[in-house]
């Protein structure tokens, strides 16, 4: 680990133009010492053009690696692992950091030398440049602890915290999920209980485009909940790990979404997945609602009739259900 040095890692597939536009907002930091990596996560397009071209012209800050197709979480974790850096920034190719951004939030967790993770806010933006929203997600306001309001959602973008290396060590690899891996992976982070520092000011943008994202496509494919039924078991046991109790009104809502969870996956012909999921449900709630009626009523008809059609049924009915103010 080289002290003060900041890593920023940037996995990419295919994306040989925006790339191009990350790495030069990483390179506008005022902040220095800085390292690049960008982790080529198996072009098929020319963009190993593009980055080598960047680690020309910027040889002493920006390296090239390259790995077979895996994912963003394996790209990152490529990484990780080649990373030097007293702090590790992650940068996805299609996001961009605003120049002051690890001169604030440096500066910040020296100021707290407990802090382990620093965030600030964020701004939505079209190709164009324009702003869709002004902050996204609750990471404009200062929390000191990721659980148990990371339990409802993943309340930062991938490009907002900072995160000292050392606590990442700890934390362990990325996951080889291609769907909400990041909230899995801060879900494991957020049980270490790290202590957050935070700055009050616009750190990045997310970008909207019309390229391909991995949280693209369609709610009922079988692979895309393969991956949120494992990232979802996993963030449970996380928040179980971290002292998250069932009384909590987060864990009571992560409850109902793995209830739901359960019923899409039955759908979608994951049996084993449904029953895994049904049963964390139960896990994550109170001892009175994991018997409560609709509890109950499921478990016994994926018992008469399994978990795929008792999942299929459940959905068809949550279709035909009105909806408030009367709309079908």
């Amino acid at each position: 680990m080289t002290p003060d040095l900041v890593s920023i890692i940037v996995p990419v597939h295919n994306r040989p133009t925006i790339l191009v536009e990350a790495v030069e907002s990483a390179l506008a930091q005022t902040y220095r010492p800085i390292e690049i990596l960008i982790v080529d996560d198996g072009y098929t397009d020319e963009t190993p053009d593009s980055a080598n071209r960047l680690a020309v012209r910027h040889p002493e800050l920006v390296r090239v690696l390259r790995r077979p197709n895996g994912g963003p979480g394996c790209a990152r974790e490529t990484g990780r692992l080649s990373a030097r850096g007293e702090f590790l920034q992650y940068l996805d190719s299609d996001d961009l950091l605003r120049p002051e951004k690890l001169s604030l939030q440096v500066g910040a967790l020296r100021e707290q030398p407990d802090a382990e993770i620093c965030y600030g806010m964020c701004v939505e933006t079209l190709d164009d440049g324009s702003v869709i929203k002004t902050t996204l997600r609750p990471s404009s306001l200062p929390v000191k602890r990721m659980f148990p309001l990371f339990l409802a959602g993943r309340w930062w973008n991938t490009v907002v915290p900072l995160y000292r290396a050392s606590l990442t060590d700890r934390v362990g690899a990325w996951s080889e999920l291609r769907l909400e891996e990041d909230w899995e992976y801060d879900g494991r982070a957020a049980a270490l209980d790290p202590l957050l520092a935070f700055v009050p000011h616009i750190v990045a943008e997310h970008r909207g485009h019309a390229g391909t994202r991995a949280s693209r496509g369609a709610s009922s494919d079988p692979a895309r909940l393969e991956d949120q039924a494992r990232a979802h078991v996993s963030l449970l046991e996380s928040a179980q790990r971290g002292g998250v109790g069932v009384e909590s009104p987060e864990m009571a809502q992560f409850s109902r979404e793995l209830f739901l969870l359960s019923r899409q996956c039955g759908a979608a012909g994951l049996a084993l997945r449904s029953r895994e999921l049904f049963h964390a449900a139960r896990r994550a709630a109170t001892r009175v609602r994991s018997r409560a009626l609709d509890f109950r009523l499921y478990r016994f008809l994926a018992g008469a009739v399994g978990w795929g059609l008792a999942g299929r049924l459940a959905m068809t009915l949550d279709a035909l259900r009105p909806r408030p103010g009367g709309a079908a």
